[in-house]
């Protein structure tokens, strides 16, 4: 009954955020269209609304995404391999860092074991947390992002270590809630759904993703996956 219920949800949380989508693109177009054809006709003050207004728009537009891959997770069917972490990771770090291009990031990774899993999902997972090291040592003038894991007789783990600001680690188990957040959008940008999508992914995976902080001393997300999953889950081509 419970997995039927979580199913349920899963479908309708889906259908909701695909069904704003269309509304959503018409406002989106409808503003754009007032700012590039009519800003002589409008006062100062009018554009300031219609830009605040796209921005919301915009904003929602993100949030709409992030909970459609939440929702996504639970219905995907998982294709399992084994594969290296080391591209997906490289692949994330330059797609991330040249968003950011006057940023001095040095990135120390370690040797990496394989990992079994849906490489689609682990590639999420992966960005996910990147993007997370990335945008909270922003503060820093010198940002250091480490990586590194080891095999065990049952397990992959891994970890990405940031020397960012950090928290207070009696909210270690709050962040990974779906629009849970210790900073501001002002401070910090995002829906946060980012870390929630990456919880998901790993419980997919009959794994465990765990965190410790500092605040002002930057935070390590740990990750780890089975070397093999589930036999109901064994979908390996």
């Amino acid at each position: 009954k419970l997995g039927k219920a979580n199913a349920e949800l899963e479908a309708f949380s889906y259908s909701v955020s695909h069904d704003l989508r269309a509304p959503l693109r018409n406002i989106e177009h409808f503003v754009e269209i007032l700012l590039e054809e009519y800003t002589e006709q409008i006062h100062n003050e009018g554009l300031d609304i219609l830009e605040s207004i796209l921005q919301s728009a915009q904003n929602m537009n993100l949030l709409i995404n992030d909970l459609l891959a939440y929702s996504r997770i639970g219905q995907a069917d998982k294709i399992y391999n084994r594969f290296d972490l080391l591209p997906i990771i490289n692949q994330a770090k330059d797609t991330l860092i040249k968003n950011e291009p006057e940023r001095k990031i040095t990135f120390d990774i370690h040797p990496l074991p394989q990992v079994y899993g849906d490489r689609p999902l682990i590639r999420q997972l992966i960005f996910n947390l990147l993007s997370n090291a990335i945008k909270y040592t922003r503060p820093v003038r010198d940002s250091q992002i480490e990586i590194g894991g080891q095999q065990t007789e049952t397990d992959v783990i891994f970890f990405i270590r940031d020397n960012g600001v950090g928290f207070d680690d009696k909210y270690a188990d709050k962040i990974f809630g779906v629009f849970s957040r210790l900073h501001t959008r002002e401070i910090f940008e995002g829906t946060g759904i980012g870390l929630a999508i990456a919880q998901r992914i790993v419980q997919s995976h009959q794994g465990q993703i765990w965190v410790k902080s500092r605040l002002n001393h930057g935070t390590t997300f740990f990750v780890s996956l089975p070397l093999s999953p589930n036999k109901k889950d064994n979908q390996e081509v």
